[in-house]
């Protein structure tokens, strides 16, 4: 699953996509994807490609989808993974990545 994610993320130009490996350090979930986009249109069809892609691919619904209302942080909940799009803006100031900054981060690219 991550890897259709990751396709999904790359296809709708998201930024700097970290996969953040938390399972040695949290029981919440296995793996965060942190990424983000330029406009709130962006984010938007970010958030709408992943899942898309991922029904499509393993005919899973989101299980929680937070969000949408303003398209500012979209977070896209599938239990094992959770995937979070920002506004460049608010990737910042929240800092997901310092926050589980022992986790094990992989940067994922074209």
């Amino acid at each position: 699953m991550i890897a259709v994610i990751s396709e999904a993320l790359l296809d709708k130009k998201a930024e700097q996509i970290r996969l953040l490996d938390v399972r040695k350090i949290t029981t919440l979930t296995d793996y965060f994807i942190v990424c983000h986009g330029t406009s709130d249109t962006q984010v938007k069809a970010i958030a709408d490609n992943v899942a898309y892609e991922v029904k499509q691919a393993f005919g899973e619904y989101v299980w929680k989808k937070e969000g949408h209302n303003t398209n500012r942080w979209i977070v896209l909940d599938y239990v094992n993974i959770v995937v979070h799009v920002f506004l460049h803006d608010l990737r910042e100031f929240y800092g997901i990545e310092k926050m589980w900054q022992d986790a094990e981060i992989t940067e994922i690219k074209d």
